[in-house]
């Protein structure tokens, strides 16, 4: 599976069966998504820096993506894909609603978007998502966890791989996102340092045997 990260909480996973994009978002946030294909495209909540649909072309496979964008099982050309309820915030969804926690089947790796989780998850959503491989975890803080929470949620998960998403970047829109926490201030809290790289090519076979945690550069 290759793994490619395009900004805010955008990543595109490519395996032998298709392709999957995550939270697709709006010129809106300060960046421009860019031209991506996908059989399968997953919405976490129905915001617009994460649910602009159109801005992603479909493939030789697929006559238009599939989207996904409720909690339930899914099954698209063999990609499996599951959505577990949780909420935008730590109010039990009253100040942002709702958000769905994806985890995709692909390449024998189970692959988990947190979306824009607000809240530590409990017991429940825990045994829902199950075992993960790849977990890309919000960790800006203000809309989502912070850094201090995302570190709870990934020892709760203990993935194989933690792929940061949805934190500061100087491409965004600084009257919306300047609150938000940066990659280093994750990573400080995390208590490890690495250099991100342009892409992860990921097989069972690779997988770390305690959490690593990786970065990607936005393409």
């Amino acid at each position: 599976m290759l793994l490619t990260y395009h900004g805010h909480s955008t990543f595109k996973l490519k395996g032998k069966l298709g392709t999957v994009v995550t939270d697709p978002y709006h010129a809106g946030i300060g960046m421009q998504l860019p031209s991506l294909s996908a059989d399968i495209i997953t919405v976490s909540h129905d915001h617009a820096d994460h649910n602009t649909v159109g801005q992603v072309s479909t493939t030789s496979r697929r006559k238009h993506p599939f989207i996904i964008e409720k909690p339930g099982e899914y099954e698209v050309g063999g990609i499996s894909v599951f959505g577990v309820p949780t909420f935008h915030d730590a109010s039990g969804g009253s100040e942002r609603g709702p958000n769905t926690v994806f985890t995709i089947l692909l390449d024998e790796l189970r692959i988990c978007h947190l979306g824009d989780l607000g809240h530590e998850l409990t017991t429940t959503q825990l045994e829902a998502i199950g075992s993960v491989d790849v977990l890309l975890c919000p960790v800006g803080g203000v809309f989502t966890i912070d850094p201090k929470q995302a570190v709870k949620v990934i020892r709760s998960l203990e993935p194989s791989i933690v792929v940061p998403m949805h934190f500061r970047t100087p491409g965004h829109d600084q009257a919306v996102y300047g609150e938000l926490a940066t990659r280093e201030e994750f990573m400080a809290e995390f208590g490890t340092e690495t250099t991100p790289v342009e892409k992860l090519e990921i097989t069972r076979a690779t997988l770390p045997e305690e959490t690593e945690l990786q970065l990607l550069l936005q393409m």
